[in-house]
């Protein structure tokens, strides 16, 4: 039952999930490419090193001899977990998916040419020239994204000719790992936009949360609220499309997989991730009978999920650092971000700041048929409230 576990990505999401995994009596070693990251805080060990650093990658699995090692982010030397696995290491949910899932160009030909899943038109391109040829192409507006980047690294709109030379500087700017491509796809006028966290099990069978429905700014995450309203038919299709990918990725684990939803046209397979999402978060507002970050743990330990039960409706909000400080930090107007009922904040620890980095979220909660735009509105005025200060 107890097992040791390696987790590369220290961030927000890898603190949740390691407070899981100690409920449950696991042992954690947290890596990060920097020392106090919030993982770190809580997991029983910790490691600093790049980790796309394969040597370096290497020494701190033959160091901690792990049962089980968790990918929390896309910059690792991904090639190295099939040598793991190999040795017998779990890695989750499996090489294969974290390999597909770290480069924008696997998956989105996985779902688009093997599995046909409907996406945005889409091309590559390595080089400037390839890049304005594909603009050309797509037409206006269109969005860019490099194929590795995360936290809307690099990713932006292109409206027009104007925007040509910029999105490209700012695409490779914000490239992570050895691959410095672009994707350029269309853009879909879509009505709303969704992240199905899908769980994939051991021994049981495919489950799903309730859709959450979420706001992002420069492909970076603002706010997520769950259940989402969705038409039957497009949550089915939606559903249907997450369960062929994650199946096809093979492994055990939660998967954040990314919808656009048009009335007209129908639903649209977006992107992956082969962990807990940020806007999952919403989940610790108790929305439902396990966290997203409790489903990936049960998931990872084979232990048995029968149904993923809402049980309220919510919504979280950022709370993002205004400026870059210097030294100690601090946060004022906690307090009064707790007089709105039924909120709580959650700091998440991280010892430096830039302007708009994420360092903590607000979430809020209420019966399940509460409208979602009273508590978007509310845990918003809740996070707002909260201020990222020097000390």
């Amino acid at each position: 039952m107890i097992h040791k576990i390696l987790l590369l990505g220290s961030g927000e999401l890898g603190k949740e999930f390691v407070i899981a995994a100690q409920r449950m009596g696991q042992y954690v070693i947290a890596c990060d490419s920097y020392g106090g990251a919030p993982a770190m805080q809580v997991a029983d060990e910790c490691e600093v090193f790049s980790m796309l650093d394969g040597e370096a990658l290497d020494a701190a699995v033959k160091k901690h001899q792990p049962d089980i090692i968790v990918p929390e982010i896309e910059a690792i030397r991904t090639e190295r977990l099939y040598d793991f696995e190999k040795q017998g290491i779990h890695v989750v949910p499996s090489a294969r998916a974290v390999n597909f899932t770290m480069n924008r160009r696997a998956i989105r030909d996985l779902a688009a040419v093997d599995l046909g899943l409907q996406t945005a038109k889409y091309f590559y391109a390595k080089t400037k020239e390839e890049f304005d040829a594909a603009v050309e192409k797509i037409g206006f507006p269109c969005i860019v994204k490099p194929l590795m980047s995360s936290s809307g690294k690099g990713q932006s709109r292109v409206n027009g000719p104007e925007d040509v030379d910029r999105a490209w500087e700012y695409g490779i700017s914000g490239s992570r790992g050895d691959i410095v491509e672009m994707i350029v796809e269309e853009f879909i006028p879509f009505d709303y936009e969704i992240t199905l966290l899908t769980v994939t099990q051991k021994s049981g069978k495919t489950l799903f949360c309730p859709p959450i429905g979420h706001v992002q700014k420069g492909g970076d995450y603002q706010e997520s609220y769950q259940p989402m309203p969705m038409k039957p038919e497009h949550l089915k299709a939606a559903q249907d499309m997450a369960e062929k990918v994650t199946n096809a990725l093979t492994g055990c684990g939660i998967w954040g997989v990314e919808f656009f939803i048009s009335n007209e046209k129908g639903v649209y397979f977006s992107e992956l991730s082969p962990r807990p999402h940020d806007t999952g978060m919403v989940t610790l507002a108790n929305t439902q009978n396990l966290s997203e970050f409790e489903l990936h743990l049960y998931a990872i330990l084979g232990l048995p999920i029968n149904e993923i039960q809402l049980l309220k409706a919510g919504a979280s909000a950022v709370i993002p650092a205004a400026e870059v400080l210097e030294g100690k930090i601090d946060y004022e107007g906690v307090e009064e971000a707790l007089e709105f009922p039924n909120t709580y904040v959650r700091i998440f620890g991280k010892p430096t700041t830039r302007a708009k980095r994420r360092m903590g979220v607000a979430v809020t909660y209420d019966a399940p048929e509460t409208d979602l735009n009273i508590l978007r509105d509310r845990v918003k005025a809740a996070a707002a409230k909260v201020k990222v200060v020097g000390k």
